[in-house]
């Protein structure tokens, strides 16, 4: 799988680069199917946005499903040409002599914003992807949103690779961030008890402070809301705005309890929008 998103990065890039730059790109890619040495990977990944361009991949609607088809979550609709090509020219490197972690972590550690975000980005398409980890755990603790939001935001990575300690480190960072959840792939399927529990308590935090709370909490909390969750919704649809509300009705269509389900039957309103499907979190806010 990941030497077939690598040929379809490859594909798209070409397709869009000028002769001078599809010729710069295949000599490096060349050169560097020989000579695995740091200095010859590290001065290709510099001079990348140079060479390429700064323009932009904008893949189509169709690409965007082929890459999806490939790799469940991978979605590079925001890459630039540079993103592309230095992710391009990382992937082709081995896994093993020299290791690629190693090599992947001093990358890491003297790139600009830029590079990071880049190296980030390409998570799922690189070798040895457990080995990354701790590396990738340094890149979510960073000051730098944009950098956090490479890996957090249409990254398959997390979702494959993170433990549940470290998937929920991610998305509560997110929040404090002032990054939106909707864009975490595998939000869903990595639901979780506990998780649950840290946005509840982040909630109460935030209303104790007089603070509002982001409504794509309750999507963490739905799965799990029994008992005094449900009163945590109670008061969201009480003193709620309209996408708050509307975010509380979804998390007690997505409650166990059959308690929440009586709840909905009370905002017959909403609860016909969401059986109909005009209601979701796809399309919420």
């Amino acid at each position: 799988m990941h030497g077939n998103a690598r040929a379809l990065l490859r594909e798209w890039l070409f397709t869009r680069l000028d002769e001078p730059a599809r010729a710069w790109l295949a000599e490096c890619l060349s050169a560097l199917d020989v000579d695995h040495g740091d200095a010859a990977l590290a001065t290709a990944f510099g001079l990348a946005p140079r060479k390429l361009g700064r323009g932009m991949l904008d893949l189509s609607p169709t690409e965007l499903a082929e890459a999806e088809r490939c790799i469940a979550g991978w979605a590079p609709a925001t890459w630039s040409l540079a993103d592309a090509g230095r992710i391009l020219l990382l992937s082709g490197q081995p896994a093993r002599a020299p290791d690629f972690a190693p090599r992947f972590r001093a990358l890491c550690q003297t790139a600009d914003v830029a590079e990071a975000i880049a190296l980030y980005r390409g998570l799922s398409l690189y070798p040895d992807p457990q080995g990354l980890e701790p590396q990738v755990g340094e890149g979510l603790r960073s000051n730098m949103r944009s950098v956090f939001e490479a890996i957090a935001h249409r990254n398959p990575y997390p979702a494959m690779v993170f433990d549940a300690h470290r998937w929920n480190h991610m998305v509560l960072k997110a929040l404090f961030v002032g990054s939106r959840l909707a864009p975490i792939h595998g939000l869903d399927a990595r639901a979780n008890a506990e998780l649950a529990r840290i946005m509840r308590d982040f909630a109460h935090e935030r209303w104790a402070a007089g603070r509002p709370v982001p409504f794509e909490i309750w999507r963490c909390v739905g799965p799990f809301a029994e008992g005094e969750a449900l009163a945590d919704l109670d008061r969201v649809l009480a003193d709620g705005n309209e996408v708050e509300r509307k975010a509380a009705a979804l998390a007690l269509a997505a409650s166990p309890d059959p308690a929440a389900r009586q709840r909905l039957m009370r905002i017959s309103d909403l609860q016909q929008d969401i059986a109909s499907g005009a209601l979701r979190w796809e399309t919420l806010g």
